[in-house]
């Protein structure tokens, strides 16, 4: 049986969602979506040739609801949304911090929720996302989200105690290497380097370390030590690294951004 899905507050990472579906042979007549301004709504199904249709629309025709809009908009979407959707509704929800209690209180009772935490590389297909089930989510819920999140990039299914965890490593984690890019260019114009031909070299070094990390199997500090000569010129930049605390400060980092996590869940904003 064809199985229609909408995504509900269409912005950039519902849209890099929506293409990814279509990319990976989810038909444009299968797929709805909702947006804030009508405008927008065109857009998508000029862009896309889907149905744009509101909130209660979607709620009573689509199988699976993708819930895409803000955490601090979640609420006032609920509301909009509890009288139209039957139980039997897979709801998927992307805001960052917020519980899949939060959603079975304000829903019908025994509605399936899955908590899904992607990244903003779901925009070139890169994404990490990282599934949890509901207290009435199924396996094969659990299936239908990975179907569904696959287009965008991997999944990886954790139990939802976990998930903030996961925000701080994986939800927040490109934004650490973009700075880390970010401060290594400006070193290398300090050591003399012109700021186009310092951010090639760097996005370069990101990358193929990247795929030796994803594609070697070997452990980071192989890969690293592979690198590292006796009295060389990396050896002497690692010892800096580590005079000036860099690895306590990415660990302090990691625990800050979880923190503030589990402040979101808790309503603390």
């Amino acid at each position: 049986m064809t199985q229609k899905v909408a995504v509900l507050g269409t912005g950039k990472i519902g849209e890099a969602l929506l293409s990814g579906m279509i990319r990976g042979g989810w038909a444009p007549s299968d797929l709805l979506v909702t947006a804030r301004r009508p405008e927008r709504a065109e857009q998508l199904h000029d862009r896309y040739g889907v149905e744009a249709v509101s909130n209660a629309e979607a709620a009573k025709s689509a199988d699976t609801l993708i819930l895409t809009v803000k955490p601090q908009d979640m609420g006032a979407l609920l509301t909009e949304l509890a009288p139209h959707v039957p139980a039997d509704r897979l709801v998927i929800s992307g805001a960052a911090g917020i519980p899949t209690s939060y959603f079975e209180e304000r829903l019908a009772a025994g509605t399936p929720v899955v908590r899904v935490m992607t990244n903003t590389p779901a925009l070139v297909d890169e994404a990490m996302s990282v599934i949890s089930a509901g207290t009435h989510a199924t396996g094969g819920h659990l299936t239908r989200a990975e179907e569904i999140f696959s287009g965008v990039g991997k999944s990886l299914r954790v139990p939802e105690s976990q998930q903030d965890a996961c925000t701080a490593l994986s939800g927040s984690g490109p934004a650490y290497f973009y700075f880390l890019v970010e401060a290594m260019t400006d070193a290398g114009i300090l050591l003399g380097l012109p700021r186009d031909k310092a951010h090639d070299l760097i996005v370069q070094a990101a990358i193929g370390a990247a795929v030796m990390l994803r594609d070697s199997g070997e452990h980071p500090v192989k890969l690293r030590e592979n690198v590292t000569s006796p009295a060389g010129t990396t050896i002497n930049a690692i010892r800096e690294l580590e005079n000036h605390g860099v690895r306590a400060a990415l660990i302090a980092a990691l625990e800050a951004a979880r923190d503030r996590s589990r402040e979101l869940a808790s309503g603390n904003g």
